[in-house]
């Protein structure tokens, strides 16, 4: 879903992981929150929670999901460049 919106803005995947990587750091530090609370809120372990914000690894949908409720934040604010 991410993949398919991206391509029309000349990303590669790799790009866009960091993007949106850099966008989920951006709006948790926005929050104040740090990576273990949100980690914590979302079930997740904080070090994959890192890597998803660094654009090691790619986020199933639904960890997707959850960062987004977690944060109160809308699907545009993960992929705005």
């Amino acid at each position: 879903m991410v993949l398919s919106i991206c391509k029309n803005i000349n990303m590669d995947e790799k790009e866009i992981l960091i993007t949106i990587g850099n966008n989920i750091r951006a709006e948790r530090n926005r929050a104040r929150l740090t990576q273990e609370r949100l980690a914590e809120k979302i079930s997740m372990n904080e070090r994959n929670l890192g890597k998803i914000e660094r654009g090691m690894a790619n986020a199933k949908i639904t960890n997707i999901i959850a960062i987004m409720k977690a944060l109160d934040i809308p699907f545009e604010a993960l992929y705005k460049l």
